[in-house]
């Protein structure tokens, strides 16, 4: 497990104070895929990079598997660094090194065996599916095999922890999808946490186990993936999940709404077993009340189908009630949307 306790960061520029990160407190499982997702400027580059030190808290403490890093003499710390490794947005691969170098270089720093960093680099490249590309330069690579190039780097010496800082920030969304697969089967297959910064929901939802939401160097919200996207509380935690989920009915559809009566118009929030089910059919044949579906999305968060609908109820206000009633329970939340169009 990795634990920030009580952590701040802060910076002299120009004469002022600047707060990067402000009395975080916040716990990683061992074995999990952990995102930390916030706009620029939230601190949550500066966070992981405090994982492995090479950022340094001006207070508290970076507690990885009960040891305290922030304690640690310099050479401890090198040794325990050899357990982390590090993905990078741009790669920052050796531009005048071939591909089998890029992937060996860290073997190489520590004094690994020519016969022991050959057998390494060939389970590696199997394993990123580039034997072809062995040979290759940085330059003759498209932007996701640069990127499952630094990821084999990051796996050279088996590493515990694997840090990903914007890893696909730089990638189109058909190598992202790619780069995310290969993490989330390095994460099963080898046990490997890994700790992800980025600022797209997207990724969150694809890979990721927990969640943090990071806004002006603190953590403003915490949580399993399913929960944050279930049941978002900060207005910024929901800003991000209307990118992935949509949360408010689509202006465009209100506008060419027969009956503008927008108090009729309430949101379903479907999770699990009541999105698998036919209940807002058994409404309509059960309840003599217009039902008017105006918009509805569905999306998945590791196995579990999480969808909305928005929906327009017209008819006797005391039968809308109790088919209202029959939805919560046949487990669906239902929301009055009045008051957010």
């Amino acid at each position: 497990m990795i634990e920030f306790k009580n952590i701040s960061k802060h910076y002299q520029l120009k004469g002022q104070t600047i707060r990067a990160l402000d009395q975080i407190n916040l716990e990683i499982p061992e074995g999990s895929i952990f995102g930390i997702i916030g706009y620029s400027g939230a601190g949550k580059s500066t966070l992981i990079r405090l994982i492995n030190l090479l950022e340094r808290p001006n207070e508290g403490q970076v507690i990885i598997n009960q040891k305290d890093f922030t304690a640690l003499d310099a050479r401890s710390l090198r040794q325990e660094r050899a357990n982390i490794g590090m993905i990078f947005q741009h790669f920052n691969l050796l531009q005048t090194k071939t591909v089998a170098a890029n992937i060996e270089m860290p073997l190489k720093l520590l004094g690994v065996s020519k016969a022991e960093r050959e057998k390494r680099l060939n389970e590696l490249l199997e394993f990123i599916d580039l034997k072809h590309k062995k040979d290759a330069f940085p330059d003759e690579l498209s932007g996701g095999q640069k990127q499952r190039v630094g990821i084999a780097r990051a796996l050279a010496n088996h590493p515990k922890i694997l840090l990903c800082d914007e890893a696909t920030s730089a990638l189109d969304p058909q190598t992202t999808k790619s780069v995310l697969a290969l993490l989330k089967k390095i994460n099963k297959e080898q046990n490997i946490t890994i700790v992800m910064v980025t600022h797209e929901m997207d990724v969150i939802e694809t890979v990721c186990d927990y969640v943090a939401v990071m806004e002006q160097g603190k953590v403003i919200e915490t949580g399993s993936t399913l929960e944050i996207f279930s049941q978002p509380q900060h207005p910024t935690t929901k800003n991000f999940i209307q990118t992935v989920l949509q949360q408010q009915l689509p202006v465009n559809i209100l506008k060419n709404l027969e009956n503008q009566n927008h108090n009729s118009i309430y949101c379903l929030q479907f999770l699990g077993r009541s999105a698998q089910e036919t209940v807002v059919q058994a409404v309509i044949k059960k309840f003599d009340i217009s039902l008017n579906i105006l918009f509805a999305n569905m999306t998945e968060i590791n196995g579990t189908v999480i969808g909305q609908m928005f929906i327009q109820l017209l008819g006797d206000p005391a039968i809308i009630q109790q088919a209202i009633e029959f939805l919560e329970q046949n487990g669906v939340k239902v929301e009055h949307s009045g008051d957010q169009v």
